[in-house]
């Protein structure tokens, strides 16, 4: 390893975790962000906020969710024992409702009576729509064309829960294009709106905000390995687009070092300039939507296209602290490409009778090639970030398509 003194994990007071991160917004933006990162200071250490927050992830949102031995698939690989974190058993069937959650009960300690949110694959909308529903705030959700259209039936979710859904019909219709509008209304209506941002990327404070909201997972599994084995994993894996999963799993374990973490980029068709949303694999350093970390981009900086089968991993960057920890040499990252997560998709239903999401799929592919490659000895926890009712009809297509 290259560093061994314990990971710190917060930002520097510029919100940079080493040169990554920062605040990289217009001037209209700088006040509000600083005071939402004193506003967040003051609720992390406060613990009538943390007890709140605790009560609605366990009575609301159903934590603890449980850590699943997946005995047929250990089996059928013939190598590591291979747990899910089973993040698809949450309410509203994904990851996202923890970090709305901590958002939205921050968004009434400022007195906002409006949010705002974007989305990719529809499950941060469904969630910001919930939470909103839930504490009786109007809700507004930005949403990619083209994500819209292959995540219906969470557009009709979020509809049904009271969300106004705005499709975005400039650029490439996705996920970036998405942020990029929520972030004109945040400008806006700053004193009326408070902006929860879904993903661990963005400008400071919220990579650091949504990685503590999201570290729920990663405590969960820690505490559940040690009662089920005695003993800490070898091996954590998680798909990563902007990076909220893999970071609220990874960060518990961060300082002990006998455990690997590799997260999963969308190696989409392939590697091939516009054809994926590899940041690692083919991006460089630069700037993208107030944070400075790994983007796909060309020689004069415009943003390059992005594809995946995923609409929640189909996006240009990656979250900065993501980009430290690789630097670091403490978190490890590669890709999957589309037909490898179906295939993912495909056995995780097939043999389990769990059905992912496409997002999660990505992990499920890594694990299926790598855990047979481990001794029998190992234990590989997956986080199984969300679950795939949202991409039965999208996929089917692609697997007609791949024959």
């Amino acid at each position: 390893m290259k560093r061994q003194t314990p990971y710190r994990g917060y930002p520097n007071r510029t919100g940079h975790f080493g040169p990554y991160g920062g605040m990289f917004v217009p001037e209209t933006l700088m006040t509000p962000l600083h005071h939402l990162a004193e506003e967040y200071d003051r609720v992390r250490r406060d613990p009538a906020f943390q007890k709140e927050f605790d009560y609605y992830l366990r009575e609301y949102a159903g934590r603890p969710t449980p850590l699943y031995f997946a005995e047929r698939l250990t089996r059928e690989l013939g190598g590591a024992k291979i747990y899910l974190k089973r993040e698809d058993l949450l309410h509203t069937g994904a990851h996202k409702i923890n970090n709305a959650l901590g958002q939205v009960l921050l968004a009434r300690r400022m007195k906002k009576p409006r949010v705002i949110a974007e989305t990719g694959a529809g499950q941060h909308g469904v969630a910001t729509a919930t939470v909103a529903a839930m504490f009786g705030l109007e809700c507004v959700v930005y949403m990619g064309a083209v994500d819209a259209e292959r995540q219906a039936l969470n557009v009709y979710r979020m509809k049904l829960l009271g969300a106004e859904v705005r499709t975005v019909k400039s650029g490439q219709q996705t996920l970036k294009e998405a942020i990029s509008e929520a972030m004109r209304d945040w400008v806006t209506n700053v004193r009326t709106t408070h902006y929860i941002l879904g993903s661990a990327l963005g400008s400071h404070p919220y990579p650091m905000m949504v990685r503590d909201f999201q570290s729920v997972l990663g405590k969960e599994a820690r505490q559940q390995i040690l009662k089920k084995e005695g003993r800490l994993p070898d091996l954590l894996t998680a798909c990563v687009g902007g990076g909220s999963n893999a970071i609220g799993l990874f960060y518990p374990f961060v300082n002990d070092r006998s455990v690997r973490m590799v997260g999963v980029e969308a190696g989409g068709m392939n590697l091939k300039k516009g054809k994926h949303a590899a940041r690692f694999a083919g991006g460089v350093l630069g700037v993208l939507q107030g944070t400075r970390t790994f983007v796909l981009q060309d020689q004069d900086g415009q943003i390059a296209l992005t594809h995946s089968v995923s609409a929640g991993l189909d996006y240009a960057a990656v979250g900065p602290e993501h980009s430290w920890l690789r630097e670091l040499g403490r978190a490890e990252y590669t890709s999957a490409t589309d037909q490898e997560a179906l295939n993912g998709f495909q056995t995780l239903s097939r043999i389990e009778g769990i059905i992912p999401a496409l997002e999660s799929s990505h992990a499920i592919a890594y694990t299926i090639a790598q855990a047979p490659k481990m001794k029998k000895s190992k234990i590989m926890i997956v986080n199984l970030s969300g679950r795939g009712d949202k991409d039965v009809v999208e996929a089917s297509k692609h697997i007609k398509q791949l024959g």
